[in-house]
């Protein structure tokens, strides 16, 4: 799924998405407690840019707003395993293809060696438990197990903390807590949808005292969220593909919605992964679904009218759809003043609050 226009005919390069950051602000840890981190906020119309503290959150919003939230909820996915060979390889095993979450046998994949990883081959899990490379898909591999794959990926996964966060250990065990927000309850992703990572149960009170509402979606975020735009698609960023995401927006949420919009309150997405549900769900008419969605500039928002993310990595479309939301000049001048006041970037960091 695409944007209908992109508002102009001339190419995006990748160059307009690009930023400088030193490497010591990309959090490696996230702060403690949850709601200690900072918040940027950005006037979506002016480019004013003010800086509070998370919990400021609820004053920015009046009553009868409503938040969006994603459960869905990060599965141990990344499996180390063993080549016929001896030698040692990796899948990140993103979605069941023959059936629900917990039935499935049969995995798409990314992997690594890829050369080693050929269809056909068995590849072998500490317990024993092999998997078989069924077939290669540009960089997806599909793969199969005798029995659902799921029973193996909580025995022996790891959690697939992103590749920005170098820990020579690895995940540690305060990830399995720390990576996930208060609101997963659906197992499906393999990435966090990082701007709830903020809330907790002091924030969400002060929120519900405020009169705020919360509705929930399901995006299931996968790795597409850390490919990167490839080399050939530089020069005009509006070619990329996106990776298909389940998503669902419930009836309970889309009548919440409704009933907002019939009252004049404000639909706020939290995160990127809750816009593009609720973007998807507008623009195909479908409720639930697999989406592609690309937000990039020029892109016309058909519900949500207010954001909180988390700062986005340099050349990413995670990056390409806040600057859709608020305007690319914009957006890269309050990430310029962002780095400038040392604010920690990426799932682990601060937050940002565009309105």
């Amino acid at each position: 799924m695409r944007p209908s226009s992109t508002g102009a005919d001339e190419p995006l390069p990748l160059s307009w998405f690009d930023f400088e950051l030193p490497d010591e602000l990309i959090a490696q840890e996230p702060v403690r407690p949850r709601h200690a981190s900072r918040l940027l906020c950005l006037v979506r119309a002016t480019g004013a840019v003010d800086h509070r503290a998370f919990t400021d959150l609820p004053s920015l919003l009046a009553p009868g707003d409503l938040l969006v939230v994603n459960r869905t909820r990060v599965i141990a996915s990344r499996l180390r395993l063993r080549l016929p060979t001896g030698g040692k390889a990796e899948l990140l095993c993103y979605r069941p293809l023959d059936g629900p979450l917990a039935l499935a046998r049969r995995w798409e994949a990314l992997g690594k060696p890829g050369r080693s990883l050929v269809p056909g081959r068995e590849l072998v899990a500490e317990d024993g438990t092999r998997v078989r490379i069924e077939a290669r898909r540009g960089d997806a591999f599909e793969v199969s197990s005798v029995s659902p794959l799921l029973p193996l990926l909580e025995r022996a996964g790891e959690l697939p903390l992103p590749p920005y966060i170098k820990r020579q250990a690895g995940p540690g065990a305060s990830d399995i807590t720390d990576y996930q927000s208060v609101f997963a309850r659906e197992p499906g992703a393999v990435a966090a949808p990082t701007a709830s990572l903020h809330f907790d149960s002091h924030v969400n009170a002060a929120l519900v005292a405020r009169g705020v509402g919360f509705a929930e979606v399901v995006l299931h975020v996968g790795p597409g969220t850390f490919l990167p735009v490839r080399g050939e698609h530089e020069a005009d960023v509006r070619r990329h593909v996106m990776h298909e995401e389940w998503y669902e927006v419930p009836s309970e949420s889309r009548d919440a919605i409704a009933a907002v919009r019939a009252r004049g309150g404000r639909i706020v997405a939290v995160g990127t992964t809750s816009l593009r549900a609720l973007e998807s769900w507008q623009l195909s008419g479908e409720p639930a679904g697999m989406s592609r969605l690309f937000v990039y500039p020029g892109f016309s928002f058909r519900v949500v009218d207010a954001l909180v993310t988390n700062f986005h990595l340099p050349r990413s479309t995670l990056l390409m759809l806040v600057a859709a939301f608020a305007g690319r000049e914009r957006v890269l001048a309050a990430y310029a003043a962002a780095v400038a006041m040392r604010y920690r970037f990426f799932s682990y960091g601060d937050a940002m609050w565009i309105g």
